[in-house]
C-alpha cells in the first residue's frame, strides 16, 4: 500500500520569532507548538486572557459554529489551561468565550492562530521550553519549580501561582553540567556565584538547549563586532 505522510518540525531556539512576520510558520509550525505548553498551565495569565484565547483556540477548531460550545462540555477542557478550569463555573466560562467568540466574527480560523501567538506572543514566558524540577540547593526558592528556558535566559517559576521568581541572563551563568538525573548551573561567579542543582530526568535536553542559547548570542556578537571593525575600516 502507498502511504502518504507529512513531516513537522520543532522550532529548537525561539530567538527571532514574531507572529505575522511569517503567517505559514505561524500556522503550521508555531501555532502547534505554542498550544500544548499553554494549555498546561504554564503561562501565567487571567481569566478574561483565557476566555479570550479560549475564543481563538475554538475558532481554530471550530470556525464560525457554535453548536460545540453550548452542546459538548468537555471542549472547555480543551481550550482552556487545566489549572484554570475550575477557577469558575463552566457556564461561565462558556458565557464569556461565546461573547470573545463573537467579536472575532470575520476571523478565519488560520487568522485565529496567528492571533493567538500575537496575545501570547507578549508574555516574557513566550516561546519557552519548560521543565519541571525538584530542587535543594537554595532555600529562597520553592523545592518543586518550573523552569523556563527561552531567549531572555533561564527564568524560575513557581509552579501553583506562575510567578516569574528570577531570570537569570545567559551573561551571567557562567558554569552548568547534566547528567541522567540532574542539571547543575553556577550564576555568577564560580567561587561566589550561588548554584542550583535539579533533579530532572530532562537534564540532558536542558543543558543542550542552554549551550544552544549561548552559542548563538556568541555568534551574533561576534558578527556585530564584524560589521562593526569594516565599518570602522571603510570609515
Amino acid at each position: 500500500p502507498n502511504y502518504s505522510y507529512q513531516v513537522f518540525f520543532m522550532r529548537k531556539l525561539w530567538t527571532n520569532v514574531v507572529p505575522g512576520k511569517d503567517r505559514n510558520a505561524d500556522v503550521i509550525f508555531h501555532y502547534h507548538q505554542e498550544l500544548p505548553k499553554y494549555l498546561r498551565g504554564w503561562h501565567k495569565c487571567d481569566k478574561t486572557q483565557v476566555a479570550n484565547l479560549a475564543a481563538l483556540i475554538y475558532r481554530t477548531r471550530f470556525g464560525k459554529s457554535k453548536h460545540e460550545l453550548t452542546s459538548v462540555p468537555q471542549v472547555i477542557g480543551e481550550i482552556i489551561p487545566f489549572d484554570m478550569v475550575k477557577a469558575q463555573p463552566l457556564k461561565d466560562w462558556i458565557k464569556f468565550i461565546d461573547k470573545a467568540h463573537s467579536k472575532h466574527s470575520a476571523m478565519s480560523q488560520e487568522d485565529a492562530k496567528v492571533e493567538f501567538l500575537k496575545e501570547i506572543f507578549k508574555w516574557p514566558t513566550f516561546g519557552s521550553t519548560f521543565f519541571e524540577v525538584k530542587q535543594s540547593t537554595d532555600q529562597n526558592y520553592p523545592e518543586l519549580l518550573l523552569i523556563a528556558i527561552n531567549k531572555q535566559g533561564i527564568s524560575l517559576i513557581h509552579r501553583q501561582t506562575k510567578e516569574i521568581l528570577v531570570t537569570h541572563a545567559f551573561t551571567k551563568i557562567s558554569n552548568w553540567s547534566s547528567g541522567n538525573t540532574y542539571f547543575h548551573m553556577t550564576i555568577g561567579n564560580l567561587v561566589k556565584g550561588s548554584k542550583l542543582l535539579c533533579e530532572t530526568a530532562l537534564g540532558y535536553k536542558m543543558d543542550d538547549l542552554l549551550t544552544s542559547y549561548i552559542f548563538t548570542m556568541v555568534e551574533n556578537i561576534n558578527k556585530q563586532r564584524t560589521v562593526r571593525g569594516k565599518k570602522q575600516l571603510k570609515g
